[in-house]
């Protein structure tokens, strides 16, 4: 992974963190010190991008299914914690969708003002419903603040995997453009969104987004509701059939 500052004052992160971006610790220590090295530049605004045909596949499953419940607050907490300095970011943040951006990897792009995905096979979506997993507070909240209510029902109930076209009807995502054009649309869209007034966008963003702030902190039994669906009988079943299907590719 690494930060770079291009035209416009546009700082870019580009995630390549392992096979498809899988979210381990190592992930989440890489992504909180790059927006550590952000606060020091002097940036406009953020794209944060993939690699390859990922934008980042969610959790490292085969790395965490074995953790103790101690072991799997400590992690999700951190995962929680990164995430939410994402969605608090004051700088404009563009999530450019260049690939598969599922479960975890649809959590990262929510944290993002906009959202452009590229056109083509790639999915997204939260499909945790699926695995018989609950959505932490850090995930419940950044949908309410994100999302029309309709479109609750197919993206979190549901957890449906989505296409690009489907995504942007939902509003999931915001627009999506030709994957030759990603990186230069992503740049100038967010460029135009920074404007000139930086401080009254970060302003207007810490007021939108300071009820579900609030509401992320304060509760701490949704992180116990997720863990206990993690641990339950169904959902270990499912994550180790995950598991196999990923150790056999």
């Amino acid at each position: 992974m690494k930060l770079e500052i291009g035209e416009a004052g546009v700082a870019v992160f580009r995630l390549q963190g392992g096979k498809a971006n899988a979210i381990d610790q190592a992930f989440i220590d890489r992504l909180g010190g790059l927006l550590d090295e952000l606060q020091q530049t002097d940036a406009r605004a953020l794209v944060i991008t993939g690699y390859d045909r990922y934008f980042s596949a969610g959790l490292a499953l085969p790395a965490l299914v074995g953790l103790d419940r101690r072991a799997m607050h400590r992690f999700i907490t951190a995962f929680d914690d990164v995430m939410l300095r994402l969605f608090q970011c004051p700088l404009p943040t563009l999530a450019a969708i260049n690939g598969h951006a599922i479960a975890g990897g649809c959590v990262l792009a929510l944290q993002a003002d906009y959202r452009m995905m590229a056109d083509g096979p790639a999915q997204i979506g939260l499909s945790e419903a699926q695995l018989g997993i609950a959505l932490p507070p850090i995930v419940i909240e950044t949908l309410r603040s994100q999302m029309p209510p309709a479109s609750l029902i197919p993206v979190a109930y549901e957890g449906r995997l989505l296409g690009p076209s489907v995504a942007v009807l939902l509003g999931l995502v915001h627009e999506v453009v030709p994957a030759a054009e990603l990186g230069a649309r992503a740049v100038e869209r967010v460029a135009r969104l920074a404007g000139a007034k930086g401080q009254a966008f970060a302003a207007i963003k810490h007021e939108l987004r300071q009820p579900a702030v609030a509401a992320i902190r304060q509760n701490s039994e949704g992180v116990e509701r997720w863990l206990d669906c993690w641990f339950s009988d169904e959902g270990q079943a499912a994550i180790e059939q995950v598991v196999r299907k990923i150790s056999k590719r």
